[in-house]
């Protein structure tokens, strides 16, 4: 049968590779991926994928299953589609999404015999107000059994972890006077915000290493002369776990606070982008998926890396068995984030890698839909964590 799903799979490298392709000719940021959503989701429908648009009030995000009508687990692929600005698709979004189709175009060929659901979730804006949270939030992944996404990237790795986030900004208010003529009728905001700074650059001592704290000052000031009035800076809080995150970024608070303290400027304190959760690999799952990215054709394949960035995958592990893996699509080094990584998605290296990919996925979905043994293994693991 996992031969029957990979045939399927590469029956289609042809029509994939031209999805991927024209994603990534055509980025779109965040929320915006209308080009993109109507690719993927007229290619699903072509396959026999119910599809609902605009889901969780979202314009460019939607689910579309495939349903056997026969009872089983539900299993769902991921997809993303939104480009960086000016880099593109330098982060290799528009082959995630293409994945993911193809996946579900290749295991729905079997689902009649061995039952259950597949359901593909377009999840727009990871690299900005991930789309993720919210549908963990509103629950969306109620009823979903195992949910995958699959990265490319220039080497081949297990799926592992990723530092909760949290997004915070300062906008602190003092009083503006000219700085030369009557300094001491001013309360200069911009004083806050760089005591801020400096009493961040002071905690760091008294926080594990896996903490991450980096800023910019967004707004400091219109002109030399005259005492900034308002000043604005913004910080990225990371931490390996979501517990420990939340009392480091309130020891962050408390330093802003004293900042405002001590200038005599007021403060308020908001969060200007979505929190992310931890990544919490399911490694039931992960392993079983890593004997099928050996099945489709991938030999060298690394134990999970260390990561110091934040997914919004991380918000979907926390309430339901999640895996987000690696794979190469490049014999030399890369650097994600770059117009080097976008074009590296268009070469044949990368159209290999996006066929064995969604074979990987599919016939991991395989395996959950018809080894309850496993299924359990996975739900166990899931409910002690």
């Amino acid at each position: 049968m996992k031969d029957l799903i990979m045939k399927e799979i590469r029956a289609l490298k042809e029509q994939l590779c031209e999805i991927s392709d024209y994603i990534c000719r055509n980025p779109e940021l965040g929320n915006h991926e209308f080009k993109a959503v109507e690719k993927l989701t007229s290619f699903l429908e072509s396959k026999g994928f119910s599809v609902e648009t605009n889901i969780i009030g979202k314009p460019t995000a939607f689910k579309s299953v495939y349903d056997s009508k026969k009872p089983g687990p539900n299993v769902a692929f991921l997809c993303e589609y939104d480009a960086l600005p000016e880099v593109g698709h330098g982060c290799g979004h528009n082959m995630i999404g293409t994945m993911s189709c193809g996946a579900a175009a290749g295991l729905s060929k079997v689902l009649h015999e061995a039952g259950g659901r597949i359901t593909v979730l377009g999840t727009p804006a990871e690299e900005s107000d991930g789309a993720k949270v919210y549908m963990a939030e509103k629950g969306v992944f109620n009823g979903i059994d195992a949910a995958m996404i699959l990265h490319p990237e220039d080497k081949t790795y297990e799926s592992g972890s990723s530092l909760a986030m949290d997004a915070i900004q300062f906008d602190f208010r003092g009083k503006s006077s000219h700085a030369a003529s009557s300094p001491h009728e001013g309360i200069n905001a911009l004083d806050a915000v760089i005591l801020t700074f400096n009493g961040i650059n002071a905690l760091r001592q008294h926080v594990t290493p896996d903490v991450r704290i980096h800023g910019i000052i967004a707004e400091g000031g219109k002109a030399v002369n005259v005492v900034p009035s308002k000043a604005v800076a913004q910080f990225y809080v990371r931490a390996a776990k979501k517990d420990y995150l939340k009392e480091v970024t309130e020891k962050v608070k408390n330093v802003a606070r004293g900042a405002a303290l001590m200038t005599g400027a007021s403060l308020e304190i908001s969060n200007y982008e979505l929190s992310y959760d931890d990544m919490r690999t399911n490694m039931t799952m992960s392993k079983a998926f890593t004997e099928n990215l050996r099945l489709a054709g991938v030999s060298e394949i690394n134990p999970e890396r260390s990561s110091y960035g934040s997914l919004d995958m991380g918000n979907v592990s926390h309430v339901v068995p999640a895996i987000h893996p690696y794979i190469s699509i490049s014999d030399t080094d890369l650097i994600g984030h770059t117009t080097e990584f976008r074009d590296a998605t268009l070469t044949d290296r990368a159209h290999d890698a996006l066929v064995k990919g969604a074979c990987a996925l599919a016939l991991t979905g395989y395996d959950i839909l018809t080894d309850k043994e496993l299924l359990e293994r996975i739900k166990k693991e899931f409910s002690l964590k």
